[in-house]
């Protein structure tokens, strides 16, 4: 079951104001949970929905096996609505279905909560209907609006809404998730190092996209400082046909600077802080004949890349003056 407390360990800032409000009983009318894919918004707002209804917490903790909390962990809850896209965007006849129901008495209590994920995919009628809503519910009522574009709200949304900012996970919070979720340790590393945000690491992930991409940057990197003449063919043969996109492209250079980045750590005596630990053996024999300003100059050469690819350089082009000028050509 999870609990406040282990919520915490992934939103810090956001659970203990929450605790707070349901302690002192000053939750407000309406919230807009703000923040980026996988920062738990949904899990929270699951979480104040059964301390919300549940008769037998203690203090804010909902006691997780009285009928409202069973309810609301299965989906069937009565008295809660959840709202998500049907298709594109968010229709008006989905916030009319939902304020109809929410002119009925509630079924297990005079209170009702509605959740409303990916907010911000509303259509500017059906926010206008919800807008209604939220100045003059039927009912007690708690709504609770999650986005990952707070902006993309309307401004008189946001204005009658307390605003809850969801940060980032921590890169080693966000690795326990990839590997809860099934990702093995050594490919969380490197997708919590690139980003932090669960669509775009489920989206480098896909078709074991991370699995394939590691391995040729390792082969890439080895060759270009033990095998040069090889590296161009491995670019060519194995590398290019991997970064077709954009998204691929840059994650890439994001790769190849952290494997230049680790052998800076190993030529500094920071071993434990490998993204890829499996290579600390090559790096320790590399460390032997490059240099830390070497490798310091290399890093650099990772961000001038980057800028190119960003100014829309030739993919090719970009890579193949990247690993030309680390062998010093």
């Amino acid at each position: 079951m999870t609990t406040w407390n282990d919520l915490q360990q992934t939103q810090p800032r956001v659970v203990p104001f929450m605790i707070k409000s349901l302690e002192k009983d000053r939750l407000s009318h309406a919230y807009i949970f703000a923040g980026e894919s996988g920062t738990g918004k949904r899990e929270i707002a699951l979480q104040l929905t059964k301390s919300y209804f549940c008769r037998e917490r203690n203090g804010a903790e909902p006691c997780g096996h009285c009928v409202d909390c069973k309810r609301i962990e299965k989906g069937n809850h009565p008295d809660v609505h959840i709202v998500e896209p049907d298709g594109a965007s968010i229709k008006k006849h989905q916030v009319e279905f939902l304020q109809k129901e929410f002119t009925y008495r509630g079924m297990e209590s005079s209170h009702k909560i509605y959740m409303i994920t990916e907010a911000d995919k509303m259509t500017a009628s059906a926010a206008n209907s919800l807008l209604k809503f939220l100045e003059e519910p039927e009912s007690p009522t708690l709504a609770i609006l999650l986005t990952e574009r707070e902006s993309s709200l309307l401004p008189t949304v946001r204005s009658r809404s307390q605003q809850i900012s969801f940060q980032p996970l921590s890169k080693s919070v966000f690795a326990e998730k990839l590997q809860e979720l099934g990702v093995s340790r050594m490919h969380s590393l490197v997708l919590a190092e690139i980003t932090t945000n669960l669509d775009h690491a489920n989206l480098l992930n896909e078709a074991e996209w991370i699995a394939q991409a590691r391995s040729v940057v390792i082969q890439l990197m080895g060759e270009l400082y033990l095998r040069p003449n090889q590296v161009l063919l491995t670019l060519q043969d194995k590398w290019l046909p991997l970064s077709k996109e954009k998204v691929h492209q840059e994650a890439g250079l994001d790769m190849i600077l952290l494997w230049l980045r680790d052998l800076l750590y190993i030529q500094t005596g920071k071993s434990d802080t490998l993204v890829f630990p499996d290579q600390q053996d090559q790096y320790e024999q590399l460390a032997l004949s490059i240099s830390q300003q070497q490798n310091v100059e290399h890093l650099s050469g990772v961000l001038e890349a980057k800028r190119h690819l960003k100014a829309n350089m030739n993919y090719q082009l970009v890579m193949e003056k990247l690993l030309l000028s680390i062998q010093g050509v």
